[in-house]
């Protein structure tokens, strides 16, 4: 649940007198749906979630748009669609690379050969949830963007190798900038050394002109 997953960035949110939009995504703790689609779906709600933030406070107040791991790779891939104006940063927490790279990594931790385990895969996402795997991808997303991209990873992410936010900001068009939280595990940068996470996104924000 965003609650849960999301609590430190919420905290922060708050503490810095931000308004703060928390939203489960389809499939997941109070939200409708049943079938995850890995960020190629869910790109189009979190452009939804961003017009209504736009609508809601206004085309002058900066829209941040966050994500810890799936959450991340969401709003990567929602990086290259038509967001309004006002979006003006993105921090993505412990992306991966691509739906079908992260899926693979998946199998192989579970000793499922990938060459065998992928295609099943493939076809149930065309068969349950109507959409194609290999769609669009963060690193696909953000060679089409102009939104600065603030990456975060810990080393020791297990799950979602540290080597993938490395690959995307590899393809970044905009201005982009990749932070690597030493002994880290996955989704805790934050709660690893919150000081350093805090300051990390201040400056991040402040350089680019977000916050004054």
């Amino acid at each position: 649940s965003s609650m849960r997953d999301f609590c430190g960035g919420t905290a922060f949110a708050q503490k810095l007198g931000h308004n703060a939009l928390v939203v489960d995504q389809r499939a997941h703790g109070k939200s409708e749906g049943h079938t995850i689609t890995f960020g190629i779906k869910e790109r189009y709600d979190c452009l939804a979630w961003a017009e209504y933030a736009a609508q809601r406070f206004g085309p002058d107040i900066p829209i941040i748009l966050t994500g810890v791991s799936m959450g991340a790779a969401t709003v990567l891939m929602a990086s290259s669609l038509p967001l309004p104006q006002n979006v003006a940063a993105i921090i993505a927490d412990c992306p991966y690379s691509s739906p079908g790279e992260i899926i693979r990594k998946v199998s192989r931790d579970v000793k499922l050969p990938p060459k065998l385990a992928y295609p099943f895969v493939v076809i149930g996402a065309l068969v349950f949830g109507r959409f194609k795997l290999w769609e669009t991808s963060p690193v696909e997303a953000v060679r089409r963007t102009q939104i600065p991209i603030l990456l975060i990873h810990g080393d020791d992410d297990r799950f979602v190798p540290c080597e993938m936010s490395s690959q995307i900001y590899a393809a970044c068009n905009s201005a982009a900038e990749l932070v690597i939280f030493p002994g880290a595990g996955h989704a805790l940068s934050y709660f690893t050394d919150t000081k350093l996470y805090e300051k990390t996104v201040l400056d991040f924000l402040k350089l680019y002109g977000v916050l004054k």
